[in-house]
Parts: structure tokens; C-alpha cells; sequence
């Protein structure tokens, strides 16, 4: 009884999850289209109809296409769980690998044979995104050959990288008792800031080639206003962003003394130094506002709830009607407990993701104020050009930006700048 309640709950949250993200993708659609043939007033001296459209275009494309990946991978979810595809898979590679390799093998197996069906799953839509639509209206610059070496190196880093934190919270779920979830979340956390470290200068540069900022005025001029701002850099590079993609942007990464301050070089070939240093002013007013600092506090504070219930629910008779089948006898209850807090670890976080995705909006949508002594003039000029280069729409649905949109519309922030007001960021 308890099984056939969870078993429709998790199909009811399914449901809404699809219901919602379908309601909002087509309220998009709808709203954009509708506003296809003439650009809204207040842009219209500056952006093009044929920019306006292109992003009208490009915006439902992108949209049906998402609706079209998420009802398969609800599709694959209930395979992996309702339709037993999960217990196929552990009951096929643990036959194969516990009885000549042990345990601990066994379980790395199962995380990594589920990681690479996934993967496979999703290959033909990410194929078809980059090599279809972003091809379409002129975006992509990815080659087969960068696609398949990125590919490639993927996978080298998930091994290196993903299979020993795995190792790790594995071994602490069979040795660490009824608290192994608390263990495992200390353990998660410490692997998430190390890769904040790691990630500016061994990862990234696997996949891109990083490049000191060259030009020595606009390093002056980028180097003044994060003095002004209180943000020191261990460098500032340009990223060469124009092998795989003609989109732009900048952005900050790193962690303590490791942050970096890197450009595409799409960006700055694209905006003056004034409008370069109002995108980067841009993102220094995250850091002013400490949005980073708070994101990493909130994943500190929300996640452990996320793995005590896990905790809580591991190996209880309730999870049965979702695909996961425990061991029965007592030896392989007692040596491979692990394994069955990992498959059960991995199909929750699943039905948690389906669940709560769909009903929470944006936490990163408030309003930001952009450092008061910004000029709007190059602020909006970096703001319009990257949105008609980026395709961006500039008339979205109000409840879909409510939901998705992690800075306010385009609209909101000009209009904030013509009233003399610190931009909304």
C-alpha cells in the first residue's frame, strides 16, 4: 500500500513537472510570436526588425525543442524507474563485475554504466541543438572534430574526477552507520570547493585556450574599476569562445586567491572599452552584492536536508515501486550495503529533481543594484548589443521570466536607467 502511494505521488509530481513547464514554454512561444512583426518602442531607434525577428525566431525554436527533451527525459526517467530499467541495470552489471572484482567495483560500475546510457540518451539532442538550431540562425562554430575531442575529454575528467569522490561517499555509506548522509554531505561539499579552485586553472584549460588580456588600456581601465569595487584577480584572459560559439559574454570564476576575470574574445571583439567595462561592472556588482558568496552559503545550508532525506529513506520497503529491488540475503546485505545506498541515492535525487524543479522559480531574479556610479550610456549600449547579437528576446512573457529569468528583461533594466535609478542588474 505504501508503495502504490508513493508510486502515484511520484507519477502526480511528474505530471505537474510537465504540465508547468509546458504551460510556461508555450505562454513564451505565444507571447513572442505575437510580438514578432514590430520592435517594441522603446528599441526601436536602436535594434534592427531584422535583429527583432531573428530572436522571435530563434526564441520558440529553442523553446519547442526544450519541450521535445523533457518530455524524454521524463520518458527515460519512468524507464529507469517505474518500468524497472534501474534494477535491470544493477542486477546485469553487478553479475558481471561483484563476483570477480568485489564490491566497491561493482557499485563504481553501476554509477558509471548509468552515467554513460544517460549520456548516450542525451547525445542526439545535444547534437541537434548545437549542429541544427544553433547552426541555423548562425550561432555554432563547433566542428565534429572539436565536438568528438570535447567529447572525449569529458569523459576523461568525469573518470579522474567523478569516479573518486564516488569511491569516497560510497565507502563512507557502508562504514559510516545510520549518519553516513551527514558524512557523505561533508564530503560533497569539500569535493564542490575544491573544483571552485581546481576548476580556473586545470579544468577549463583542457577545452579552451586562455590568453592574458592584451589590450593594456582596457586592462588599465578593467583594473580601476575593480580596485574601486574592492575585487583583486589573480588575471585577467580572453577565452577563445569563437571556436564553438558566436554568443559572448564574461564572466568571473574561481574561488579566493584562485578567481580569475576572463572575456571572450567574441565579447570584446564585439563592444567597446566603455561597453566592456559596463559588462564587467556588470558582474563586479554580483560580487559587490556577494550573490556568489550567497548562492555557496544557501548550497551549504539547503543540501544537507537534501541528504538526510535520503538518509531517511534508504532501504525502506516504502521506495520498492520505484525501481529499486535491495538484496535480500544477509550476506549481500551486509557487503554490499553501499551499493543499495548508492542506487537508491541516485533514483532519489532523480525523483526530487522531477518533483521540485518545475514549481520553485528563479532564486536569482531579484534585483540587483549595478554600481551607483556606472554610466548608463555604455551600460544600455553593451546591454542592446549583446542582446541583438545573442538573439535574445525582448519580449518576454512576464509569468515565464517570473519563473526562469535570473536578471530582469532587457525592458525593465533600460527603463530603470532612462529614470536615473541604479539598473537592476
Amino acid at each position: 500500500m505504501q508503495a502504490l502511494l508513493l508510486t502515484s505521488c511520484f507519477v502526480a509530481a511528474l505530471l505537474v513537472s510537465l504540465a508547468m513547464k509546458y504551460w510556461l514554454a508555450t505562454r513564451q512561444m505565444r507571447h513572442v510570436a505575437a510580438h514578432r512583426d514590430a520592435v517594441p518602442a522603446a528599441f526601436a531607434a536602436t535594434i534592427p526588425l531584422a535583429a527583432h525577428q531573428k530572436a522571435a525566431d530563434y526564441t520558440p525554436a529553442k523553446g519547442r525543442f526544450g519541450l521535445l527533451s523533457t518530455a524524454f527525459g521524463a520518458a527515460v526517467l519512468l524507464g529507469w524507474t517505474l518500468l524497472g530499467g534501474l534494477d535491470a541495470l544493477n542486477v546485469s552489471v553487478r553479475d558481471a563485475i561483484q563476483p570477480r572484482w568485489g564490491d566497491m567495483a561493482y557499485q563504481l560500475a553501476l554509477l558509471a554504466a548509468f552515467a554513460l546510457i544517460g549520456g548516450l540518451l542525451d547525445a542526439p539532442f545535444e547534437l541537434w541543438s548545437t549542429f541544427r538550431i544553433e547552426q541555423r540562425f548562425g550561432f555554432n562554430r563547433m566542428t565534429w572534430k572539436l565536438y568528438l575531442a570535447d567529447t572525449l575529454k569529458g569523459i576523461l575528467v568525469g573518470v579522474i574526477i567523478g569516479l573518486p569522490i564516488a569511491a569516497l561517499i560510497l565507502w563512507i555509506m557502508g562504514a559510516t552507520g545510520s549518519l553516513w548522509w551527514l558524512w557523505a554531505w561533508g564530503a560533497w561539499m569539500g569535493f564542490n570547493l575544491l573544483i571552485l579552485v581546481l576548476y580556473p586553472t586545470v579544468i577549463a584549460p583542457l577545452f579552451n585556450k586562455f590568453e592574458p588580456l592584451a589590450d593594456r588600456s582596457l586592462e588599465a581601465r578593467v583594473q580601476a574599476l575593480m580596485a574601486r569595487c574592492g575585487f583583486t584577480a589573480k588575471g585577467l584572459f580572453v577565452m577563445d569562445g569563437s571556436r564553438r560559439s558566436a554568443h559572448a559574454n564574461a564572466y568571473f570564476t574561481g574561488f579566493g586567491a584562485a578567481k580569475r576575470v576572463v572575456f571572450f574574445d567574441t565579447l570584446l571583439s564585439k563592444l567597446s572599452p566603455s561597453e566592456v567595462e559596463a559588462v564587467l561592472a556588470h558582474e563586479l556588482g554580483h560580487f559587490k552584492h556577494k550573490h556568489v558568496l550567497k548562492r555557496i552559503v544557501a548550497m551549504f545550508a539547503i543540501s544537507p536536508a537534501g541528504f538526510a532525506l535520503l538518509g531517511w529513506m534508504s532501504g525502506r520497503p516504502v521506495l520498492h515501486g520505484l525501481g529499486v529491488e535491495p538484496q535480500r540475503r544477509r550476506r549481500q546485505r551486509r557487503a554490499g550495503a553501499a551499493a543499495v545506498h548508492a542506487g537508491d541515492a541516485g533514483l532519489r535525487l532523480l525523483r526530487l529533481a522531477a518533483a521540485g524543479q518545475p514549481v520553485a522559480p528563479a532564486t536569482s531574479s531579484r534585483p540587483m543594484p549595478m554600481p551607483a556610479r556606472r554610466p548608463a550610456a555604455p551600460t544600455a549600449a553593451a546591454l542592446l548589443k549583446l542582446h541583438e547579437d545573442n538573439a535574445s528576446t525582448l519580449t518576454p512573457d512576464p509569468v515565464y521570466v517570473k519563473f526562469y529569468y535570473s536578471h530582469p528583461p532587457a525592458s525593465e533594466r533600460l527603463a530603470a536607467m532612462r529614470h536615473g535609478v541604479a539598473a537592476s542588474a
